[in-house]
């Protein structure tokens, strides 16, 4: 049974990836993932404001600012804040890549051009096989247009390939107008893989205290079929690889995404809620799912039920909406 899968360029031994989170922060459970059968292990992201913000912290400290000087990082959160800062970072990451021997895959989050590009070249030295960019952005700004948004994320794609000799992948939203044609851009610019969809946590109103405050919600498989449809989309049609993160909760579910045309499937939800050590168990239930159904080699399945191959491709675009509410023919009339 060959669950084996490409993605990045690493070939990893199935596509099971546990994703960007906090169970990467801990060596001891980093190791626990391995022992699961963790494919590749993908660490939290560092955000561009924290790179931002020791970059200014440090010219400031070399070059004193006059006592009205205010910095300007607004509203961003207070450096201990952050479960690990740009240097503490790349502490991590070198000890991460000496505990394990699967790829370790680094995580930036950014979307703007800035001075913080020039920082995954310093996690390339740190001995990451290959970086993740999460280009997590809300536009709540009216004045910004979503081509001004566009422009600036391929710029910024642009610029990490240009510096960076290890693979990038690209994590994204679906909110965007035209996603297949944004999806496009990105691969043209390089993007090596692209993983769909990030995930917006989003936040709530506490009536009693008047606060904006934070909520938590762990995926369930029912945020899985957007990922289907986007992926199904772009198979065949982008030299990227795919990935989907998002949904995953099981090895039927694994199936689906490979159908779909997906290299990789990252999960977190289900191994917050079960341990590590549930990786295994995901494996373990795909390897049986393929068994029971002939499947030999996972590969062999990717991509035959996506846009370009599915026996109907219309129940991926309008025809599946214009339908779902319609009534449904009575036995026997």
């Amino acid at each position: 049974m060959d669950l084996s899968t490409t993605y990045l360029g690493l070939k990893l031994s199935h596509p099971f990836v546990p994703g960007a989170s906090p169970l990467a922060d801990d060596l001891d459970v980093v190791r626990r993932l391995e022992d699961a059968g963790a494919s590749a292990i993908v660490l939290r992201s560092l955000f561009e404001e924290q790179i931002t913000r020791e970059q200014v912290e440090v010219y400031l400290r070399e070059h004193p600012p006059s006592a009205s000087f205010a910095p300007p990082f607004g509203h961003v959160p207070a450096a201990e804040k952050f479960a690990l800062g740009p240097e503490a970072y790349l502490d991590h990451l070198r000890r991460v890549k000496e505990a394990v021997s699967v790829p370790v895959i680094a995580s930036v989050n950014g979307s703007r051009a800035g001075g913080w590009l020039d920082y995954p070249r310093l996690i390339e030295e740190a001995g990451a096989d290959a970086l993740e960019l999460n280009m997590y952005r809300l536009a709540l700004d009216a004045q910004m247009s979503s081509q001004w948004i566009e422009d600036e994320s391929v710029v910024v794609v642009r610029e990490i390939k240009r510096f960076a000799r290890i693979p990038v992948a690209v994590k994204l939203s679906p909110f965007f107008t035209s996603f297949g044609h944004f999806a496009r851009r990105l691969d043209e610019a390089g993007a090596d893989a692209l993983v769909l969809f990030n995930r917006f946590y989003q936040p709530d109103i506490d009536v009693e205290t008047m606060q904006v405050k934070e909520t938590l919600h762990l995926s369930s498989s029912a945020e899985l079929p957007l990922r289907l449809r986007w992926v199904a989309a772009l198979s065949g049609r982008v030299r990227a690889d795919l990935a989907v993160t998002g949904g995953v909760q099981s090895g039927v579910d694994a199936v689906k995404a490979v159908l779909a045309g997906a290299h990789a499937v990252q999960v977190v939800s289900v191994l917050l809620r079960h341990g590590p050590e549930y990786l295994n168990a995901l494996r373990l239930e795909l390897e049986g799912w393929m068994q029971e159904h002939g499947w030999n080699v996972l590969a062999d399945w990717r991509g035959k039920m996506d846009l370009t191959q599915c026996a109907d491709p219309t129940a991926y675009e309008r025809a599946n909406y214009m339908l779902m509410l319609q009534p449904r023919p009575r036995k026997g009339s």
